[in-house]
């Protein structure tokens, strides 16, 4: 650390303590050269996650977005709060554990669809008609009889 009086670059650490919220640390630290105490304090440099959209551009990974996206599915339906909230901690772990920092909205939408598929069918339909963009009455009903598929091979 550069000395503020003299310009040094050598000093030691007299004291170390971390600020209040525990997002930083604060050091006291002594000049080797003119022997003054000046205070430098240090903190993570957090890189957002970012997601990338179907269009290319780019915006901050917001967890309250997916739970807004999962509650209006989920709306009327018999599935609670927790649970979602569970798939949005799961969703937001794969984000924060990736090793890129970035995401796209696919990968995203499929873990999600992927979940709501076992909880809950219509919610699962909802989420899809939405995420998948269905052009047209067609795609959305190939959907569900791939969904009725399912069913039907789990009996």
């Amino acid at each position: 650390m550069k000395c503020p009086f003299c310009g040094h670059v050598d000093d030691k650490v007299i004291d170390s303590r971390e600020g209040r919220g525990g997002d930083t640390i604060r050091r006291r630290r002594e000049c080797l050269k003119c022997s003054r105490r000046f205070t430098t304090y240090e903190r993570i440099d957090e890189i957002p996650y970012m997601v990338i959209k179907k269009d290319g551009r780019r915006e901050r990974f917001e967890r309250q977005k997916i739970l807004q996206g999962l509650l209006k599915a989920c709306e009327k339906r018999p599935v609670a709060t927790p649970k979602l909230e569970g798939i949005v901690d799961e969703v937001e772990a794969v984000v924060h554990e990736s090793t890129e920092r970035e995401l796209t909205t696919t990968e995203i939408g499929e873990m999600i669809m992927n979940h709501l598929k076992t909880l809950d069918k219509v919610a699962y339909v909802r989420f899809a008609s939405v995420y998948m963009d269905f052009k047209d009455v067609q795609e959305f009903m190939s959907e569900l009889k791939n969904l009725l598929k399912d069913r039907a091979v789990k009996k």
